[in-house]
């Protein structure tokens, strides 16, 4: 459309003078809007939360999040630009998330995205969401590259070597349940509600984490892939073949998590040794976990391997990364037509 090619011309002129960018998250069932100045600066992030929609059911469920979605669309964008005191005549971009994540849930943001896109006569730039977070941490500070990112999520458990902004190669990821899945699904079957991460966390702060012991899964020595589905199995063939009361499920939270964490920390720093970098980013709903950070910076510690960590509010699922990621690729030239779809899946550096 030549509209947009020119309207990206002018903005390749002028967009170091401030460049704002309106964007949108809607990958899975929490509903994101923010405006974020020059890749850096928040001038407002809100998210609207689902948790209480899908609590119930103990996990997300599709339909109902893209339905909830519909209702929290254009009030919470509108709530960011009322919170930023700027108007859409103001933006100079949108960026949106296109996946991976949930069809029916990204659609409803994309296609907020093109309507602004095309009324206001500004471009439109698709992001992959694991890109967004490991992006995340430079809403806080600026991290040298390069460093090994890992993402570990309700969706995703993935490493990368990141080279720059818009350079990651991918290491291993999860042959099959995520971090995030495996704390919600036992949770789940442990009774203790959603989302299960925190309500685990929660418990195990009053459990002893020596107390079982879980397998932990390595795949092959020094290998680069998670799997997380037989310390969920076992956590469940524990519960069968015993009745434990609270203290009992305490350290079963206790123990479970500190079979996760260690995996999660032993194969971050196995990436970085490997490819001799001495910073690692960890990001996603499970970077949350204090166990998780707690561990990381002392073993990173030891190892002369320094760990970063964006705040618990830039962890989870928010449209301040996907803005990062947005001012990155449009400063590259990349930039989407009102023909662009969602994408269930879309691997990142592969």
């Amino acid at each position: 459309m030549v509209w947009y090619d020119n309207i990206f011309e002018e903005f390749e002129c002028n967009r170091d003078k401030r460049m704002i960018i309106l964007a949108i998250e809607t990958s899975c069932d929490d509903t994101g809007a923010a405006l974020i100045e020059k890749g850096k600066k928040i001038l407002s992030n809100l998210v609207s939360s689902q948790d209480e929609v899908h609590r119930k059911y103990g996990g997300v469920v599709p339909e109902l999040a893209s339905r909830r979605h519909l209702e929290n669309i254009l009030p919470v964008i509108r709530g960011s630009l009322e919170e930023a005191h700027k108007s859409l005549d103001e933006i100079d971009a949108v960026g949106v998330t296109k996946g991976p994540g949930l069809v029916g849930s990204l659609l409803v943001g994309i296609s907020a995205a093109k309507a602004i896109s095309y009324t206001k006569g500004i471009p439109l730039v698709g992001v992959n969401h694991l890109m967004g977070h490991l992006l995340a941490v430079f809403l806080e500070e600026d991290v040298p590259f390069p460093f090994i990112g890992m993402v570990a999520s309700g969706g995703h458990t993935a490493l990368y070597l990141v080279e720059g902004f818009t350079a990651f190669r991918f290491l291993g990821g999860t042959r099959d349940d995520a971090a995030g899945e495996a704390f919600d699904k036992v949770a789940k079957y442990l009774g203790l509600g959603y989302p299960g991460g925190r309500v685990i966390e929660d418990l195990a702060r009053h459990g002893n984490p020596c107390a079982i012991s879980f397998p932990r899964a390595y795949i092959a020595k020094d290998s680069l892939e998670f799997s997380f589905s037989g310390v969920k199995t076992a956590v469940v063939n524990y519960v069968r073949s015993h009745s434990p009361g609270y203290d009992g499920i305490a350290d079963i939270a206790a123990s479970f998590q500190e079979a996760v964490v260690d995996v999660l920390v032993n194969k971050v720093i196995w990436a970085a040794q490997r490819h001799g970098v001495s910073r690692v980013v960890v990001s996603g709903g499970v970077a949350s976990n204090s166990r998780l950070r707690e561990r990381l910076e002392q073993q990173g510690k030891g190892l002369g391997i320094k760990a970063y960590f964006p705040s618990p509010h830039l962890c989870k699922d928010n449209a301040a990364m996907i803005g990062v990621a947005a001012y990155h690729l449009f400063k590259e030239g990349k930039k989407d037509g009102l023909d662009m779809g969602a994408l269930s899946r879309w691997p990142l550096g592969r």
